[in-house]
């Protein structure tokens, strides 16, 4: 072998044993690494599942360590709750009536400002009565006249009759004044008929309200003609108190609310702003339709409610609540123990060691910052409602300082 040839060959085995180094080195600090980490691990030197070891929590624990988890509870406890259904409603005037003459005429004058509250028999308006008062004086006259003719002729049949039972007159001239008493009787009956309805025209002369409201605009001036066929009217009076609000539920709520309508029983209902925040007024379900609406499924109902302050005005949508049921002494809990999970509704309640159990529940209607348990908690027990995310069954939990509360209240 020559002298390069002996150098490359030297050249190459120093590169391997170079790069055997560097490859052991490499080694050798991911072995450090792993060493270092395992030691600070909590399954590491510490050992598994030692709670409270620096550098890691327990399971189930938050971070910072501790034998127990903090919680705030609330109480179960025992009250009546109301069941609701909601539907969004249309505000109607209990009343509105579209006031017209009943008779033809002149506008005489009118006696309202527009949008102005008028009570029932106020007088709104007054068409010219002349021309009936003429038409009754006539009647009056003509019933006079026949009045005396009556008496007349009543005085002249006692005459012949007494001629006749002395045999002095002829039968045929007391039947005709028979018949001459009972004509001026039938004229004086059809006199007064006449006068009765000339006194009606007059009366209808004077345009009166005929409900308690407000009136709209003015449709008619003084001075134009109207007329008993007229469609348009003079003025239109709404009844805003009391008022009524319209809504519709579906028909599957009819087999719970008709027997009791049925039975005249009083289902309380609210009305409530678009926000639902604030009740604007409360009354009585007065009314349900008598049929279901086939292109909606629904049924339609209306409530009636006292407004002396008109917070509810025609035409306004609002949110209605209406009660169709009472749960009575249902066992409630603070609204925030309770938890949605994959399998449904959940609550973690206290244990007398303090511990916690995951318990599914049925839940009910909601009453304020409670919500009503069908089953699952009873009214002896406690539930956690702040820190839930670090628990799971079997926990120990230590109760937060102020939270723990009386029978019926809430966690703060």
């Amino acid at each position: 072998m020559s002298s390069d040839q002996q150098m490359a060959h030297d050249s190459r085995r120093t590169l391997r044993i170079l790069f055997a180094v560097a490859a052991l080195m490499v080694v050798i600090a991911a072995a450090a690494g792993v060493w270092h980490s395992l030691k600070r691990s909590p399954t590491g030197a510490g050992g598994p599942g030692r709670p409270g070891e620096v550098g890691g929590a327990g399971p189930g624990q938050p971070e910072g360590g501790g034998n127990s988890v903090t919680v705030a509870v609330g109480q179960a406890s025992r009250q009546d709750v109301p069941v609701y259904q909601q539907a969004l409603g249309t505000v109607v005037a209990n009343a509105s009536v579209t006031v017209t003459s009943r008779v033809d005429g002149q506008l005489q004058a009118v006696y309202f400002t527009e949008g102005q509250h008028v009570k029932k028999g106020q007088l709104l308006a007054q068409i010219d009565p002349r021309g009936y008062q003429a038409t009754l004086d006539q009647y009056q006259g003509e019933l006079a006249q026949n009045t005396a003719l009556l008496k007349s002729a009543e005085l002249t049949l006692a005459r012949y009759q007494r001629l006749f039972e002395k045999d002095s007159l002829a039968r045929q001239d007391l039947d005709t004044q028979v018949a001459t008493v009972g004509q001026y009787k039938g004229a004086v009956q059809a006199d007064q008929a006449q006068i009765a309805a000339a006194r009606l025209s007059l009366d209808y002369a004077r345009i009166v309200s005929p409900i308690d409201g407000y009136v709209g605009l003015r449709l008619v001036d003084a001075g134009n003609m109207v007329h008993a066929s007229d469609t348009t009217g003079i003025v239109t009076v709404t009844q805003t108190d009391p008022i009524a609000v319209t809504f519709s539920l579906p028909q599957g709520q009819l087999a719970g609310l008709l027997p009791k309508i049925r039975q005249g029983q009083a289902l309380p209902v609210q009305a409530l702003d678009a926000q639902q925040n604030t009740e604007l007024a409360s009354g009585e379900l007065k009314f349900i339709s008598n049929e279901i609406d086939t292109t909606t499924g629904s049924i339609k109902l209306k409530a009636q409610f006292a407004n002396p302050a008109e917070r509810l005005y025609p035409n306004q949508f609002v949110n209605v609540k209406v009660q169709t049921s009472l749960l009575a002494q249902a066992v409630t809990v603070p609204s925030a123990a309770v938890q949605l999970g994959a399998s449904g509704n959940f609550v973690y309640v206290i244990k007398a060691d303090a511990s916690v159990e995951r318990r599914a529940v049925t839940s009910g209607p909601v009453l304020g910052e409670r919500t009503a348990i069908l089953s699952g908690v009873s009214a002896d027990e406690r539930v956690v409602t702040r820190g839930i995310d670090h628990l799971r069954d079997g926990i120990k939990v230590s109760v937060e300082k102020g939270t723990e509360v009386a029978s019926g209240g809430a966690a703060q």
